[in-house]
């Protein structure tokens, strides 16, 4: 079960939030300040922290930033009244990886908890599974029961940012700007290219397929 640190001054929506949380089959801590959290991250196992912004003693740009000292992959959701776009922007320089702005939607923020708990646990792991398919970051193999296929870097990166995904429509020069790379001069026809060497390399794994959507790039598929 996930361990969930909210840290939120306001008694009432600190105890909102756990119960929210804990509903939906979370184990959750509070503290009601920066100093608080640091103690509690020093007792405990902690998945992911939900902080406020403006919050006595600490506030919650000098927490992200002490907490980030220390937990560098720590998933961290900025919950705040403040919706200017400097402070969002100052939000995430000092290291949080969303940021919500209050009242706070509830069913959007466990979602949001969900996509941050999934993406550090394939940042963690450096691993992707589809059903029975599983892509390793590390040795860039995509196996399957006693199948095991090395794709060529570009191939494999390009098939991990779309099966991180699922569903998902990355356009054309968002793709090459991640895979190549911004200075690249790569052209339609070399992302064209790997994905049908892909699609072909992978014909014989039945959990994924890529998709061309017309127009726009593509996506990952999961079947079944």
């Amino acid at each position: 079960m996930f361990k969930i640190l909210v840290v939120e001054d306001d008694t009432n929506t600190r105890k909102l939030m756990c119960a929210v949380l804990k509903q939906h089959g979370y184990q959750t801590l509070d503290a009601q300040d920066g100093i608080e959290a640091l103690l509690i991250m020093e007792k405990e196992h902690v998945d992911l922290v939900v902080l406020d912004l403006m919050m006595p003693k600490m506030d919650g740009y000098e927490l992200t930033r002490q907490l980030r000292q220390t937990w560098d992959t720590l998933p961290i959701l900025m919950v705040t009244a403040k919706q200017e776009p400097a402070d969002k922007k100052k939000g995430f320089l000092v290291g949080t990886d969303d940021y919500m702005t209050k009242p706070v939607d509830e069913e959007e923020m466990v979602l949001r908890i969900k996509a941050l708990l999934r993406r550090a646990k394939i940042a963690n792991e450096h691993k992707l599974t589809a059903g029975k398919t599983v892509l390793d970051y590390d040795s860039l193999t995509v196996s399957r029961d006693d199948l095991v296929i090395t794709l060529p870097p570009k191939e494999f990166f390009l098939l991990f940012k779309l099966l991180s995904y699922p569903n998902m429509i990355f356009t054309r020069i968002q793709l090459m700007e991640e895979i190549w790379g911004m200075e690249s001069e790569t052209d339609d026809r070399t992302l064209n290219v790997h994905i049908n060497r892909l699609r072909d390399r992978l014909r014989d794994i039945p959990e994924f397929e890529i998709v061309t959507v017309r127009g726009l790039g593509y996506k990952a598929v999961k079947k079944g």
